[in-house]
């Protein structure tokens, strides 16, 4: 025998849930921040909309922007990077003066031999005669 459908209560249909429009416990209202029809967040330029948006023809033709490439030479020292991986290089080898990263870089770089080391340091333009 089948149970007849239990009917829903009508209170429970018809409630609806009533939100507030601020919650009180937020420093910053999103509604006072962002009222409708406003954009949220920022705006981004592109690179066109800069140039337009300057008037590159009145600056020295020596001062970097956006227009030229061409800037001074950086005042901070260069970064020392790892001969073999590429990685950012706080050791050197005393025997090699190649740099590397970690404690398994240095196992690889003594097995290499003599010519390839001056084929590493060849490409840093460091060559050393090593003995």
């Amino acid at each position: 025998m089948r149970n007849p459908p239990v009917e829903m209560e009508p209170e429970v249909i018809e409630a609806e849930m009533v939100l507030p429009t601020y919650l009180s416990f937020k420093k910053v209202q999103m509604h006072e921040k962002y009222p409708k029809g406003q954009a949220r967040g920022r705006h981004w330029k592109h690179l066109k909309q800069i140039i337009q948006a300057e008037n590159y023809q009145n600056y020295p033709p020596d001062e970097p922007n956006y227009v030229n490439i061409e800037s001074p030479p950086s005042m901070n020292p260069c970064k020392k990077i790892c001969d073999i991986t590429g990685f950012e290089a706080p050791y050197s080898d005393p025997r090699t003066t190649l740099r590397y990263a970690n404690t398994e870089v240095f196992k690889h770089i003594r097995l290499i031999p003599n010519e390839s080391v001056q084929r590493y340091l060849a490409l840093r333009n460091a060559q050393v005669v090593l003995k």
